[in-house]
């Protein structure tokens, strides 16, 4: 499984209840898409139709974190920090973990300027999980 793929599932899957709906990942460049359960290219998403809007529910991304940061037991700064975001989602956070998710995200810029590349993973993340049937304030979007 993709690290993206990881980071919807734990986010898209609290509770179970859509762990066989899973939304489909959209590529930016390429048009395909990138199955969460699988990591591998697709087509269409569960249930036929593409990245069909009525086919998925909608998530309240920043309801699921701020209850998870909730619980956590530490402060956990998800809404600026892809690490921090990694961390509460029980996911590896290290410069590797986020080099191989920025190669997923197809980032260009040099992965050894990690300030910089943390950020655009960061704005990335909220993006895709916002294109993929979450609902994300803008203010993390941009």
């Amino acid at each position: 499984m993709s690290i993206f793929s990881s980071i919807m599932s734990k986010i898209f899957n609290r509770g179970g209840a859509q762990a066989a709906e899973a939304p489909t990942v959209q590529k930016a460049q390429a048009g395909s898409s990138i199955s969460p359960a699988s990591g591998a290219a697709a087509t269409s998403a569960p249930g036929g139709g593409g990245n069909a809007g009525g086919a998925q529910q909608t998530v309240d991304v920043e309801a699921v974190l701020t209850e998870l940061a909730g619980k956590a037991g530490q402060k956990l700064d998800w809404r600026h920090s892809i690490v921090d975001l990694m961390k509460l989602l029980n996911l590896d956070s290290s410069l590797s973990a986020r080099k191989e998710l920025a190669g997923e995200l197809h980032y260009t810029g040099d992965t050894n300027d990690s300030a910089a590349m943390n950020i655009w993973l960061h704005k990335q993340v909220m993006k895709k999980l916002a294109e993929n049937g979450g609902k994300v304030p803008e203010d993390l979007r941009s």
